[in-house]
């Protein structure tokens, strides 16, 4: 199944910047763009994973299964 690709807008200096990241890494500007988008989601559930549980979810984690 064939890739569809679109355009995205970054400044000249942030396209250096992925142009040098992705030679260092053997890969294209492409994958290092989604290597980065990988590396921020999971920056962000670490981010929620130590947000303090909510009432709910306290309830349910204390539910008896008995």
């Amino acid at each position: 199944m064939p890739t569809t690709t679109t355009t995205i807008r970054v400044d000249r200096a942030t396209h250096e910047e992925l142009k040098r990241l992705a030679r260092e890494r053997h890969t294209t500007v492409a994958e290092t763009v989604a290597r980065a988008v990988r590396v921020l989601r999971q920056e962000q559930m670490a981010i929620d994973l130590a947000l303090p549980l909510d009432s709910d979810e306290t309830e349910w984690l204390d539910a008896d299964l008995g």
